[in-house]
């Protein structure tokens, strides 16, 4: 398959013209980045967005691995003289790896097998006569005797014909199309089994103890439930299938003379390659093909959850003071400022053994008025109800309005004992920077959950039994569409935000900040060109996503990309504009432009651009400073506290959704147990997949169905009626 038939192949499985398949692959081989192409080469792609262009991406590395591997097999099988026209033509159109490696199986290079020995000894002319079923009459082990040969340790007939099965199971189990029909059966008919190694010790996998289903109907989560707990030793996990059908498929294929003398032999040799090669091969392809399903799909789960946290609304121009709870060793207390610059520390005790509730308020009362604080965020650790129940007694004390909120902590002990951390707070210890963390995480989520290791933050499920250096990718995918849909102010933004901008790397994140400091704030855009190691084609990636606030020159402020500026700039004298009235209103490019009574294709072709990218200057020009966090629902803001005891079956209350999984959400309504909303209670419809009804950070209004107060656990439903 040449490169036009893989564009053509892949355009055909996503729907899409092959000239945009064709266009986003060039764009990717000359190392343009994915946010780049999504935002700034709409017009070459048609408008493609991210998802779209990792696919063709994915799908073309793929195909073209696959083309460099057939290469190598018909080599090697060519060089071995074993190559003929028609097992050619098959690896060639072969349309996944697995089938060639299906394909060239019976030519790879092996160690040395029962076949193989039994090869040397001179057996294989039976184990050709064996196959082929030619013979009906005669006596089997009169042929067999034939072969008998003292030197080569052939003693006896048996011995002979044994050897001769040997060839035959291993020559079945290398046939592609019975390995095919095996593992279609098992995934179609298998069902996965675990018991207990142990019965009275299974951890939490008590429900796993006795467990079976279906292979093809399986949920993803429970095949990764499955994969710990026999990677733990609690479980013993196996395929059950059904193996005379199995065998019987084989017979169907091999056996092709029932009155051969040689059958029986056949048969025996056919048992013997599905119980010993075939059926263990397959169950291990078999499982790990169901693992890597589930960890594709666990990844996407985590990845959605993870960007609707990244891209939670910032709570800009409040006084923030953030608590980290916690009993013997205190609770952290820092106050920072809406830029997030910390003002001060200190530790309280009120919860055991130290028990100094009233001293605890009375300084966590004396922090609020000093720096006026508008927002206190604690974090869901250890102690954080309790935490919550003194700042909402002593809410309820002040004389002016103050609110609380619950922040997710999880990671802010990574970021705290982190290289980042340390730069940051060299003189501050560890649990103090996590407090700080967790309060800047309130006032811009984004822009500090960046400096955690994404697997740290919580959002997934079963996040550290998945495919590594996959969920590395795919979460650093996920990261940098955040950043760059949002954009990065170049003058505030820290190296680890800056990392995350397309064409920019940690080295070069690094010297933007070293810039910075020696020389002061940037003025234009283009003064990125003087950054160490910042080239052409790292400016053109990168320049669009950064934004300069402060710049005298308006277009620095915008999504505009520079090399769009003097199309930018014809727009304005066309609709008769200068720069001082858009900065004034956005609202009257679009108005100039309805006015003006020319067609988008008219205004583009005078600007010397195309019709989309004039679409999103308009668009920029109108909105200088959107930021797409402004759409999503913000936390909640509350300044009382519930406990269990306060539940009921019925009420009604609103939480925020921390987590989503397979089946279903996680809420938290205020109390110390987040509550559980199952999928089926998500809609009067079916759900199959929670994440079509709720992302991560939804406020979501929930019912109490079921309260278990020894257990911790809260039933919520979303269906009110």
């Amino acid at each position: 398959m040449d490169e036009k038939e893989m564009h053509a192949l892949i355009a055909q499985e996503l729907g899409i013209r092959e000239n945009q398949v064709s266009n986003t692959i060039e764009l990717l081989d000359n190392d343009n980045t994915v946010p780049f192409i999504a935002r700034y080469r709409k017009e070459v792609t048609g408008s493609l967005d991210e998802d779209f262009i990792r696919n063709i991406w994915d799908r073309i590395k793929y195909l073209r691995n696959l083309e460099e591997r057939k290469q190598t097999v018909l080599k090697s099988i060519e060089e071995q003289g074993k190559l003929t026209p028609e097992l050619e033509e098959k690896i060639r159109a072969a349309a996944k790896l697995q089938e060639v490696e299906d394909l060239y199986l019976p030519y790879k290079p092996k160690r040395r097998t029962r076949a193989t020995i039994a090869r040397e000894k001179g057996l294989e002319p039976l184990a050709e006569k064996i196959l082929k079923q030619e013979t009906e009459s005669g006596i089997i082990e009169e042929i067999a005797a034939q072969f008998i040969n003292a030197e080569k340790e052939v003693n006896s007939a048996e011995e002979a014909l044994a050897g001769a099965r040997d060839i035959v199971a291993e020559v079945v189990s290398e046939n592609a199309d019975i390995r095919k029909i095996i593992r279609e059966l098992t995934i179609e008919k298998g069902i996965i089994t675990s018991e207990a190694r142990d019965p009275e010790n299974v951890a939490e996998y008590d429900v796993y103890k006795e467990f079976s289903e279906a292979i093809k109907s399986i949920p993803e989560y429970r095949i990764l439930a499955l994969n710990r707990g026999e990677r733990e030793n609690f479980l013993r996990v196996e395929l059950e299938v059904p193996e005379q059908e199995m065998i019987q498929n084989i017979e169907k294929v091999y056996v092709t003379n029932p009155k051969s003398i040689f059958t029986d032999e056949l048969k025996m040799a056919i048992s013997d390659s599905y119980a010993r090669l075939i059926a263990p091969a397959i169950e291990r392809e078999v499982r790990s093909v169901m693992t890597e399903k589930s960890d594709e799909h666990a990844i996407a789960v985590f990845v959605r959850n993870l960007k609707a946290l990244l891209l939670t609304p910032p709570l800009r121009g409040k006084m923030i003071l953030g608590i980290d709870p916690g009993y013997r060793t205190g609770c952290k207390v820092a106050a920072i400022d809406p830029t997030g610059k910390y003002l001060e520390g200190s530790t309280i005790y009120p919860h055991p053994p130290q028990k100094k509730w009233e001293e605890a308020k009375q300084k966590v009362k004396e922090f609020i008025t000093k720096y006026n604080v508008d927002i206190v965020a604690i974090g869901n650790g250890t102690a954080s109800r309790e935490t919550e129940k003194l700042v909402a007694e002593l809410i309820g004390e002040l004389d002016r309005e103050v609110y609380y909120t619950i922040v997710n902590e999880a990671g802010a002990s990574v970021y705290s004992a982190s290289p980042v951390a340390k730069k940051e707070f060299p003189e501050l210890e560890a649990s103090m920077r996590g407090n700080i963390s967790i309060a800047r995480r309130l006032m811009d989520p984004l822009s500090e959950l960046v400096k955690i290791d994404p697997k740290s933050i919580g959002v997934g499920l079963y996040q550290h039994d998945v495919n590594q250096s996959k969920l590395a990718e795919a979460l650093d995918n996920v990261v940098e569409s955040a950043v760059n849909l949002v954009g990065v102010d170049l003058n505030t933004a820290s190296a680890s935000l800056l990392k995350y901008v397309a064409g920019i790397n940690s080295r070069v994140a690094e010297s933007i900040v070293k810039y910075r400091e020696e020389n002061g704030k940037f003025i234009r855009r283009d003064e990125l060109l003087k950054v160490k190691g910042l080239g052409d084609n790292a400016f053109v990636q990168a320049a669009g996503f950064l934004r300069l606030p402060e710049s005298e020159k308006f277009f620095d402020r915008t999504a505009v990309h520079p090399e769009s500026y003097n199309a930018t700039e014809k727009l304005l004298t066309e609709l008769d504009l200068d720069v001082d009235a858009v900065k004034s209103d956005g609202q009257l490019v679009r108005m100039k432009f309805k006015a003006s009574k020319k067609s988008l294709d008219e205004l583009a072709e005078a600007c010397g651009c195309g019709k989309i990218t004039l679409t999103d200057i308009i668009d920029c020009l109108e909105k200088p400073n959107r930021d797409p966090r402004e759409e999503m629902p913000r936390p909640i803001l509350r300044s009382d506290v519930l406990s269990m005891e306060d539940l009921a079956e019925g009420m009604v209350l609103k939480g925020t959704v921390r987590n989503v999984v397979d089946f279903g959400a996680f809420v938290d309504i205020g109390v110390k147990q987040d509550g559980l909303v199952h999928l089926s209670r998500m809609a009067k419809k079916y759900v199959k997949n929670p994440l079509d009804i709720v992302s991560v950070g939804d406020v979501v209004e929930v019912k109490v169905v079921s309260i278990d107060k020894e257990r911790g656990r809260i039933g919520l439903s979303m269906v009110l009626d």
